[in-house]
């Protein structure tokens, strides 16, 4: 557990139940059409009242099964009782399990200590804001214009635009669209989602130069590892940075500082186990100037708001990919978190700053 105290002399009770959000609008996605996130919420209970909560959202592709997530959940409710360390060893092989538990552990402890959950995890000094990105949909070119311009007028100065659906000269004459549309002065960031083969790879990176984009997200599948090393050493598409998502959870850390295949690395607690996970990385991968980049499996608001601690827990962190509230239709309570001028005003109350969700 980051922080100090670690709970251990606690008599802690682990609960949870399930829980399902409706999507706005039904993911696509290649294991089939995601129309709701199901997943557990967690609440952690100390003999002195204290209370954290956690999340677990399990995803197809991302995590374990969502059967497999419960029975992982089961097994940590009863090894609790031996204390937090006995209960995360019973969920290490689940991720999105293990995403809960550590963060209900790590909220109670950040309670206990009176203290935001983002300075429990990083000991570092306060912090108001952290930039967000605007992720902009895979429309047609006019449409994706317009959705870019309408989120610069919010106050966005960095747009992610999806890609990969198309073909690669469509995508470029999307990219080249927003451009035009939102001016020089914004980030753009595109992600392919594994989605092309390496010429046509080299083809989008080399039009990207030329547009200013500064990140493509996982433009081949995620085993190409070296592929992904021969586009960043291809001199061609010099000034676009890599970054890989799904390589992440293939290859590890060492595999990919090892090849050379990434400027970055996208992070998404839920699966990767936990917001203590994945800010070890994140510290990890600073040190070998590799730049790590927040984002969240379309998660309810216990975890969306365990995300933005996070990102406010890394210095120096670029904008990352936490407005993603309103692509649910439901949630589980009231979110703390708002989004003002494109940045995340990070909840300064005690732990998570997360209220009433066992409640509803």
């Amino acid at each position: 557990m980051p922080g100090g105290d670690d709970g251990s002399d606690l008599d802690l009770e682990l609960e949870y139940r399930p829980f399902s959000l409706a999507l706005e609008t039904p993911l696509e996605t290649a294991d089939g059409t995601i129309e709701s996130r199901d997943g557990f919420l967690v609440r952690l209970t100390a003999a002195d009242g204290q209370v954290g909560y956690g999340e677990a959202t399990p995803l197809p592709g991302w995590t374990e099964s969502p059967a497999d997530c419960e029975t992982a959940l089961a097994r940590a409710g009863e090894a609790i009782q031996e204390g937090p360390t006995a209960a995360l060893e019973a969920v290490d092989e689940q991720v999105a399990a293990r995403h809960a538990v550590s963060l209900a552990l790590a909220d109670l402890q950040a309670g206990r200590e009176a203290t935001p959950l983002y300075r429990y995890v990083g000991k570092g000094p306060m912090v108001g804001r952290v930039p967000v990105n605007a992720t902009i949909g895979d429309g047609p070119p006019a449409e994706t214009a317009h959705a870019a311009r309408e989120a610069v007028d919010r106050g966005f100065d960095t747009c992610k635009l999806k890609a990969g659906r198309r073909s690669v000269d469509d995508d470029i004459d999307r990219v080249r669209r927003v451009r035009e549309a939102v001016g020089d002065d914004v980030e753009l960031r595109v992600d392919a989602n594994e989605a092309w083969t390496y010429e046509e790879a080299t083809t989008a990176l080399v039009a990207f130069a030329d547009l200013d984009v500064a990140v493509v997200e996982q433009p081949l599948p995620a085993g190409a590892l070296e592929g992904h090393a021969d586009l960043r050493a291809d001199e061609r598409g010099d000034g676009v940075s890599i970054a890989l998502d799904e390589g992440l959870l293939e290859h590890g850390v060492d595999a990919i500082c090892e090849a050379e295949a990434a400027d970055a690395l996208v992070l998404k607690p839920m699966a990767l186990g936990g917001i203590d996970v994945a800010r070890k990385i994140a510290a990890w991968v600073q040190e070998l100037e590799i730049t790590p980049i927040v984002t969240t499996t379309i998660d309810g608001v216990v975890a969306r708001t365990g995300a933005v601690h996070l990102a406010a827990s890394i210095p120096d962190v670029p904008a990352c990919g936490l407005a993603t509230g309103d692509l649910l239709a439901d949630d589980l309570g009231r979110d703390p978190v708002l989004l003002e001028r494109g940045a995340a005003v990070v909840p300064q109350a005690k732990g998570l700053g997360v209220e009433g969700v066992w409640d509803t």
